[in-house]
């Protein structure tokens, strides 16, 4: 007769295995962190390629930008709480680009989780979005991210040897574009 106890450890190996299958294989972008390799097309729109600081064509990786900090908006044109959201961010956006402080220093970007080169077009219409936006319509960006909810904001600081950390990273609950700016001034050292 096999002892039963001699068993476990294979049963706990397998229950591990299924258990670590279901959850994402990365974290969520965090404090701290860095972010996953995130290829984006250099845009075609020659007001958003001067607004980010690129030029030619191709793909960009976000620490490319030509900032000391960068702001991801990671959205869907289909989430409620980020079109309730959308003229915060704008307004968030029109005060970082009337303060000459910090025009140059502080860029934003959206990337839309699940959404069409369409969608992402109809969601920047609709909602009148100032700042660059860019689909992930494979989801390749969100997964790399841990498929996480939206909105998601990641704030990224850009240091001058083009390395870069997040400090600072939320699911939802955006404060208004002052308290938003405002955190993002002392998370990133510029205030």
């Amino acid at each position: 007769m096999k002892n039963i106890y001699s068993t476990l450890p294979v049963i706990g190996i397998l229950l591990l295995t299924l258990v670590s299958s279901a959850l994402p294989a990365n974290k969520p972008p965090e404090k701290g962190g860095v972010l996953p390799v995130i290829n984006l097309p250099i845009p075609k729109n020659p007001t958003e390629k001067v607004y980010l600081g690129l030029s030619g064509d191709g793909f960009f990786k976000i620490p490319q930008i030509k900032a000391k900090v960068v702001i991801i908006e990671i959205y869907s044109m289909y989430c409620p709480y980020c079109q309730k959201d959308a003229p915060g961010v704008n307004e968030l956006y029109t005060f970082i680009e009337k303060n000459p402080d910090l025009k140059n220093k502080i860029k934003l970007i959206g990337i839309g989780a699940g959404n069409t080169p369409f969608e992402v077009e109809v969601y920047k219409k609709t909602y009148q979005v100032p700042f660059p936006l860019f689909p992930d319509k494979d989801f390749t960006i969100h997964k790399a991210c841990a498929e996480v909810r939206t909105p998601y904001f990641i704030v990224v600081k850009i240091n001058d040897d083009g390395t870069h950390q997040i400090v600072h990273a939320q699911l939802g609950d955006y404060p208004g574009a002052d308290p938003f700016l405002e955190l993002v001034l002392k998370a990133s050292g510029l205030k």
